[in-house]
Parts: C-alpha cells; structure tokens; sequence
C-alpha cells in the first residue's frame, strides 16, 4: 500500500497517518488538542509528539480549555517535572495562554470550529500534489491564521506550525496523489 513518504513504519504513526492527518476535525475540544500539541512538536518531529500524546491527555486534562485557563504556578511545576510530556516551561505556558485564548474565541464565535474553518471558508482543500517537495510548509492562509491567532493571544502558532496544524485537522488535505489516502487514489 502506498503511503505518504513521511509515515514510518510504526503502526501507530501508520494509523495516525490512515485515519487522522488530513481528515477534516470539527470538534472544539480536538481542534484545542492539535493545536497544542502542533505548538509541542515545534523542533521536534511529529512523531516524537505522536508517541506521548496519551501523556499530554492525561498531563493536561484532556485538553479542557475551562481547566487549563486555571492552571497555577503549582501545576506549571507539576507538569515541568512529568517525563511523559516535553518539559518546556515556553510551551508548557503556550498551553494555558491558548486555552484562555481560546475560551476568548469562543466566545466571540459561537465555536472554535466556527472560527478555524472560516479560514478555508469552511471547506477542506485537496490539492494533488504528486512529490513531497511540492508540498508547502506554509501558505498564504497559514500566514493569516498565524497572524490572527498571535493577535488574540495565542502562542506557538508561527505559520509553519499552522500550516502543519491546517494539514492535521483536514483543513488542508496534502495527500499525495499516489497515497493510499488521496480521495482520488480510490
């Protein structure tokens, strides 16, 4: 079975990349998660970030935005010392600043699903790229979420990040052509 050539041969990173990356998410709370977890893997690789996140969920409450907005300084400790997690204090603090900006968002749009796909204009784009070098790390639309989302408070959330973030909740689906997964390729 062909594959993006990014995926190893870890069954959980083989799942991940067959029933998650590039699926369109419209749920708040895993939109909350991936972006978080999107900002943990900022130089690192997704797959370092795939093999805790069961440690994330359980390290960050599930990513609930409520709890995370009131994390205190003795949580911050907690967390620096969990193993399970990477122990970044920039990061670690990058996750209860987007949870408040997040419960800011939400606020203001109904939903943060609302508010993320009106960037795609609530539709997915399928491009039909055949090699990986076709394939951006940024775009245009990552730019101005990247922008947006720094104006409202959020961090960790530089344009590269977005643009893996858009590619992980199906925002974007880069696919490659001959991937299994490419909605053309059935």
């Amino acid at each position: 079975m062909n594959r993006c050539a990014w995926v190893n041969q870890d069954p959980l990173y083989i799942d991940y990349h067959d029933r998650e990356w590039g699926v369109p998410v419209y749920d708040d709370r895993l939109l909350f998660e991936y972006l978080n977890l999107e900002g943990a893997q900022a130089g690192l690789s997704w797959y370092t970030i795939l093999k805790k996140r069961e440690n994330y969920r359980r390290a960050f409450d599930q990513f609930d935005p409520e709890k995370i907005s009131k994390y205190d300084d003795k949580k911050v400790e907690e967390l620096l010392n969990d193993p399970g997690i990477v122990r970044n204090k920039l990061k670690i603090g990058a996750v209860i600043a987007n949870a408040k900006a997040y419960l800011a968002v939400v606020e203001e749009f109904g939903s943060f699903s609302k508010y993320i796909w009106s960037f795609v204009d609530g539709k997915p784009i399928l491009n039909h790229y055949k090699e990986p070098s076709e394939v951006p790390v940024s775009t245009e639309i990552s730019d101005r979420l990247s922008k947006d989302l720094k104006q409202r408070g959020f961090k960790f959330v530089g344009t590269t990040i977005c643009y893996a973030y858009m590619q992980a909740v199906g925002m974007v689906n880069d696919h490659l052509v001959t991937c299994c997964c490419h909605p053309q390729s059935h």
